[in-house]
């Protein structure tokens, strides 16, 4: 409201005053406050009702509010607390919901925010930004063993009950189906014998692509398990495809379909069994069946195998002189002048090397790739690198 702003008590007594005198109507008087009729009539009201006092501004602030917690809760919320420090919301709302019932009973989000209104929590610490590091996109693949693709098919179980897990890789360019193979779980150990097979037979691809689950992709920012990291240090790129976004791996998605329905659907009776016939289905596969994408086409008319044979690496990781290195624990962890400093579970058993960027900060790499910085004044977690693709 436009009153001039010498003293609004004031003026609005002087309102009053003027509109009981009577001697100019309502609508001048307002025109002369610059206020409306309401506005008016609202202060001759208060005016009446708690004389001057009724002329103050009051609280805006609502008089109910719907869902506010009721002060009986926070009270004992509050002893609950102070009598498990340890405790959260959810024991917390747990133990209330026991002993007092659910009646009015605040949510977990609801005492959650009370907790820290009081400063009895202080939540959790938001982890510090690393280094991002954009990664190229999947490509088309150009010739053989450019590019394989791997993944596990969903499992099922054979004619005795035995479940297994089908581990498919092909090459990408040709549509070549190097491998089925049926394997007990996903298991890393187990996978990473299947893949020394593969490779001792056909060779090193310049890159695999692969989805980001398990074995195969991890939880952390460079998106890298053991068996990851074992096929970078064989010298093979590793190629992720955007999460959510199956169809950038979709011909292999189609070559499970014609596994499913010409094999998996009607299994043997027993693993090795079935083992067999994946062996002769695949063989077919490739030598007999026409691909559309090939012309129609067979397979095994544009594959060949790779000339980049398995060597397996004679050692650790080593790195430039001007560098640090440190080996990494059993549980993803280096010695750091004094602390232990958490690096990748995916890195386990060989060397990081640390390059000084700037004083007391370093980047940590697993031999080409980039894994995040150490802060010296910092302790825990390094902050790892945030890998992410090209838009």
């Amino acid at each position: 409201m436009p009153w001039r702003t010498t003293n609004q008590q004031e003026q609005r007594f002087q309102l009053i005053s003027e509109m009981r005198a009577g001697d100019l109507p309502v609508t001048e008087l307002c025109r002369r406050f610059k206020i409306s009729r309401k506005t008016a009539y609202k202060w001759r009201r208060r005016f009446g009702l708690k004389r001057l006092n009724g002329l103050k501004d009051q609280s805006r602030r609502p008089q109910r509010v719907s869902g506010r917690t009721d002060e009986l809760w926070l009270k004992r919320v509050r002893r609950r607390r102070h009598t498990h420090p340890s405790w959260g919301a959810r024991k917390l709302r747990h133990r209330l919901q026991r002993d007092f019932g659910e009646t009015g009973l605040p949510s977990v989000a609801a005492i959650s925010r009370w907790l820290k209104h009081w400063g009895l929590t202080s939540g959790r610490k938001r982890r510090k930004r690393g280094p991002v590091v954009l990664r190229r996109r999947v490509r088309a693949a150009r010739h053989s063993n450019e590019v394989w693709t791997v993944d596990f098919k969903g499992s099922y179980r054979t004619g005795d009950g035995t479940r297994v897990y089908p581990l498919t890789v092909r090459d990408l360019y040709s549509r070549y189906g190097l491998r089925v193979g049926l394997l007990r779980s996903q298991a890393l150990e187990k996978t990473r014998r299947e893949f020394v097979k593969i490779f001792r037979r056909n060779g090193l691809p310049q890159r695999i692509r692969s989805d980001n689950g398990t074995p195969f992709g991890g939880g952390g920012p460079t998106g890298l398990t053991r068996l990851s990291a074992w096929w970078i240090k064989l010298g093979i790129e590793v190629e992720f495809i955007t999460p959510g976004r199956p169809c950038e791996n979709g011909a292999h998605e189609q070559f499970h379909r014609v596994y499913k329905a010409e094999v998996a659907r009607h299994p043997a009776l027993t693993l090795a069994g079935q083992q067999r016939r994946s062996t002769q289905w695949l063989q077919r596969y490739n030598q007999d069946r026409p691909h559309e994408a090939l012309g129609m086409e067979v397979p095994a008319k544009y594959y060949r195998r790779s000339r980049r044979p398995l060597r397996e690496p004679s050692g650790p990781w080593k790195y430039s002189v001007d560098w640090a290195s440190r080996w990494v624990r059993g549980n993803g962890e280096i010695n750091w002048r004094g602390k232990r400093r958490f690096v990748g579970e995916a890195f386990v058993g060989d060397y990081v090397g640390l390059k000084a960027l700037r004083p007391r900060v370093w980047r940590v790499y697993f031999g080409p790739l980039l894994v995040g910085e150490l802060h010296q004044e910092e302790a825990g977690n390094i902050r790892t690198a945030k890998y992410r693709h090209r838009k």
